[in-house]
């Protein structure tokens, strides 16, 4: 059983960090899912409000995954990228996302 549960606007607007723009996500755009870099302690169903409050579209599904780090050197010191979460929103037919927004 679900429990809606309403988040308020402050951290709806902390859940999505930015829009994934490679080439992978642009061509998953034809099948209506858009990717984003999330905040790594939300949830689905955080994700899913604040996709649906911040661009006004309706969702039907949502697939996460974290990221690790790279591995990196730079001048013979060794470290790693930070790890990341990814969710790739897939979107009720007929909605849309403007690719072309930037999420401050």
């Amino acid at each position: 059983m679900k429990k809606n549960i309403k988040i308020s606007s402050e951290r709806l607007m902390s859940i999505i960090k930015k829009p994934i723009t490679t080439e992978k996500s642009t061509n998953l755009q034809q099948f209506n899912q858009y990717s984003f870099i999330v905040s790594k302690d939300s949830n689905s169903n955080e994700i899913k409000q604040a996709i649906e409050t911040i661009f006004k579209v309706k969702v039907t599904k949502i697939n996460t995954s974290i990221n690790r780090g790279k591995m990196k050197s730079f001048k013979g010191n060794f470290g790693y990228r930070k790890d990341f979460k990814k969710a790739i929103v897939t979107l009720q037919e007929g909605n849309t996302i403007d690719s072309s927004l930037e999420i401050k």
